[in-house]
């Protein structure tokens, strides 16, 4: 990320403090690998809504964990921009671009080709947690830049 948001730097009342969250579970969490992050940066109750992660409770926590595993083995070194963001009250909405090379499986084996693409997450943090969530990266492009959608199609 271009610039990380140190949660003790900010004004809470512009909810910043829960965009620095966000943007640590994509650097501490998904860039990394360290799926540890999501005990620190999600609530217990956690109510997660993405497609293929949803759940609540242990069940969403360990979606979540699984999901920035199986991410950092596709690209490992992907990286996350947030380019734009809006907060109210306690929802946050981020668009973010994320840049790396597929050398991990994704829906095969290692294409090694660039991914750019663009993911948009909406949360709810509460008292410096992620309570509620719901992520959708585009699939469609991860799809069509590994070669799996031609894959597919042919």
């Amino acid at each position: 990320m271009d610039k990380l948001i140190m949660e003790d730097e900010v004004d809470d009342t512009d909810g910043a403090a829960g965009l620095a969250v966000l943007q640590r579970m994509f650097c501490e969490g998904f860039e990394t690998g360290n799926a540890d992050i999501v005990d620190e940066l999600c609530a217990p109750d956690l109510i997660e809504h993405q497609f293929g992660l949803s759940g609540s409770g242990s069940a969403a926590i360990e979606n979540v964990k699984a999901a920035i595993r199986d991410v950092h083995r596709a690209a490992p070194d992907l990286r996350f921009t947030m380019e734009d963001w809006a907060v109210e009250h306690e929802t946050i909405w981020v668009r973010m671009r994320a840049v790396g090379t597929a050398t991990g499986p994704f829906f095969g084996p290692p294409s090694g080709c660039h991914l750019d693409f663009a993911v948009v997450d909406v949360a709810r943090v509460v008292d410096g947690v992620i309570a509620e969530h719901w992520g959708v990266p585009d699939r469609f492009a991860m799809l069509a830049q590994t070669g799996v959608l031609d894959r597919v199609l042919a």
